[in-house]
């Protein structure tokens, strides 16, 4: 938290309402909608979405995948050319490094995310591996460079989207380049006709609309890259934002009130489900409370749909006496991080994973 309230840097507000500005970047872009969490599958059009420019026009039959840099071998790669490679299909959750900013506070001003950044989508592509492999990466390489066809003006910069990645994190085998989404050609939206996935990591890593990927010999410093850092200040030089933290999510229960959404269920049991995964390894546990996060009791986990996949769970609530509940569930992951129930601060919002809180009314039988 920053230390003096009273003079906030550029992009802070302690304020709750959101701007107009804010506003019109939630128009744009969406979130899941919770009771989502019941597919194994998202449904490509409840699947998070975060666009930072303008959806590109493009055109399968001209696109073209530039390789290049320092390589041996350069290549330009048709959209034909990539669908005859070897393909593989698999189920990857995705989260935006936002999720759940709009909680904090000050609130960093940006996409109002609260919890439902999320999503997982079947992508089916071919392995980047065996593309770089045969363009041949230079001894000299340090990490690869990926530039999309979105472009626009971010931070005073004018720029096409670009990220890096290391060489080793591009050279692992389950990285891809996508070109369907849950059997279907990409989504406009969603890369069209191509992107890259990269599982386990948060998802603007996941470059959309892939134009080219230039091996260089020094780390990328371009805007996209040095803004994914988690700061305290804004002259602090932060900890690159990587692979998603722990984080487990409820599929609401009962039903909503239309402007607060809290829920209302009968007394009785209920069947709590919910959705944990982690970009640093298997979900281990999955705890749930029914009192605000005073007591914990073990989840029932079940079996991802890949390695990449969100791990689905279920807790049975014996809802015996009507009145105010607070649902939380929280999830560690195998290297034993568990999800906080206060989220430590940072300048813009990102690796949020405090737990969840679903506010519930139980009523007596009529």
């Amino acid at each position: 938290m920053l230390s003096d309230m009273n003079d906030l840097p550029e992009g802070l507000s302690t304020s709750e309402e959101v701007s107009l500005d804010e506003l019109q970047l939630s128009q744009r872009n969406h979130g899941m909608q919770l009771e989502g969490l019941r597919y194994d599958v998202t449904p490509a059009g409840m699947h998070y979405l975060l666009i930072h420019f303008d959806v590109p026009e493009a055109d399968e039959a001209s696109w073209r995948l530039a390789i290049g840099g320092l390589v041996r071998t350069p290549l330009e790669i048709t959209m034909a050319n990539l669908r005859a490679r070897p393909s593989v299909s698999m189920p990857v959750t995705m989260e935006c490094a936002g999720n759940g900013r709009a909680r904090l506070a000050p609130r960093p001003i940006s996409q109002p995310w609260l919890t439902e950044a999320i999503g997982t989508a079947e992508w089916t592509g071919t392995p980047l591996r065996g593309l770089l492999e045969e363009a041949g990466i230079g001894d000299e390489a340090v990490e690869l460079v990926f530039r999309g066809a979105d472009h626009g003006m971010q931070g005073d910069v004018e720029q096409d989207y670009e990220r890096s990645l290391s060489i080793g994190d591009a050279m692992r085998e389950e990285v891809l380049l996508a070109y369907e989404m849950n059997g279907a050609p990409l989504p406009p939206q969603h890369g069209f006709p191509l992107r890259l996935v990269v599982p386990g990591w948060y998802g603007m890593t996941s470059v959309k609309w892939l134009t080219s990927i230039t091996a260089v010999a020094e780390p990328f410093k371009g805007y996209q890259q040095v803004a994914y850092r988690s700061r305290q200040r804004p002259e602090d030089e932060g900890e690159p934002v990587t692979r998603m933290s722990p984080r487990s999510l409820l599929v609401p229960p009962g039903f909503p009130d239309f402007m607060t959404r809290r829920r209302f269920v009968d007394v009785g049991d209920h069947i709590l489900r919910g959705r944990a995964w982690s970009g640093w390894g298997p979900i281990d546990r999955v705890e749930v409370s029914t009192d605000g996060g005073d007591t914990w009791e073990d989840a029932a986990l079940g079996e991802p749909a890949s390695p990449f996949a969100w791990t689905p769970f279920d807790f049975v609530w014996k809802a015996t006496q009507p009145g105010e509940f607070e649902l939380c569930c929280r999830a560690t992951d195998s290297e034993g991080t568990t999800q906080p129930l206060d989220q430590p601060w940072n300048l813009h919002g990102f690796s949020n994973n405090m737990v969840q809180r679903v506010p519930v009314e139980v009523r007596a039988p009529a």
